[in-house]
């Protein structure tokens, strides 16, 4: 279906839709800065990692590109029901000069149809801050990821690490567990690729990094990336149940850096937006449920 694809559309006289090229990595670099403040080296991860050209969308206008997104190639695992093709859009951005004048929405428009023929049945993204989930509801996004964020407190009493370790994880390795997890909840798988990129994101930052917790009732993944004040933030622990206590005081020895502040499965936080292409792909889901999304890259 991909060879179908349309890779470009004139939106107006002056707008331009189209599948990026190398050309572009510049200027989808600066808009990057600009949009979301994030240094060189977080960007070059990306574009060492996960970037392909027809991974990136762009708006041009005037023969200067004012909008992109990137998307990543992952599924929506619908227990009992489907696992359905979903493009996950991660660094939506528009040059702040260009704001406010819809090229977005006509970004996200195309966008739909061109990785609609790509195969794929549903969109997800992780607004970049609180308002922008109005603009996503007004683009055809309904809520639906969700998570749980607290700050662990280490006990005065606590058994340290009490025999647990925290032993590295290849991208492909820590896919495995994750989705050993996560089985039985409606959540976004992450392939290898993907999980390279966040690998490099953590690497970043003393600590961070993709591990196995091992505990005494297997397993727990854990996901750990620097924050800006240099502390860790454990972007996600998906612990067998029984041993989650346990394996988060367990932390506190193991990562030095930790914050204590640990994201996981729950719905204390609305965290991140779907929209169906599809029928055929939203048939199994209901609306009124929510589902596991957990690392974004956000």
């Amino acid at each position: 279906m991909g060879v179908l694809a349309q890779r470009e559309r004139k939106w107006s006289n002056m707008e331009t839709i189209r599948v990026s090229t190398p050309e572009d990595i510049s200027a989808q670099r600066e808009l990057w800065s600009l949009c979301f403040g994030d240094d060189g080296a977080y960007v070059d991860n990306f574009y060492r990692t996960y970037y392909r050209p027809d991974r990136v969308l762009v708006l041009e206008e005037g023969g200067q590109v004012r909008a992109m997104t990137a998307w990543f190639d992952t599924r929506f695992v619908i227990p009992g029901q489907a696992s359905v093709p979903t493009a996950y859009l991660y660094a939506v951005a528009t040059h702040p000069r260009c704001q406010g004048r819809g090229l977005a929405g006509a970004l996200l428009a195309w966008a739909d149809q061109h990785l609609g023929e790509l195969g794929m049945e549903a969109v997800s993204t992780v607004p970049a801050q609180p308002s922008l989930h109005r603009f996503f509801a007004r683009n055809g996004f309904q809520e639906c990821f969700t998570h749980s964020q607290r700050t662990v407190v280490p006990r005065e009493d606590g058994p340290g690490a009490g025999g647990l370790s925290l032993v590295p994880l290849s991208p492909r390795q820590y896919a495995a567990l994750r989705e050993e997890r996560l089985k039985g909840r409606a959540h976004i798988t992450l392939d290898e690729e993907a999980l390279a990129y966040q690998a490099g994101a953590s690497a970043l930052c003393p600590g961070g990094g993709l591990y196995a917790l091992t505990t005494p009732c297997g397993p727990a993944a854990v996901c750990t990336e620097g924050m800006e004040n240099g502390q860790l933030l454990v972007k996600e622990f998906l612990a067998p149940p029984g041993v989650e206590e346990q394996g988060e005081q367990a932390l506190f020895p193991l990562l030095p850096r930790w914050s204590g502040i640990l994201r996981c499965p729950g719905d204390a936080v609305l965290f991140g937006m779907v929209k169906w292409l599809s029928p055929k792909g939203q048939a199994g889901w209901d609306g009124s449920q929510t589902a596991y999304l957990g690392l974004a890259f956000d």
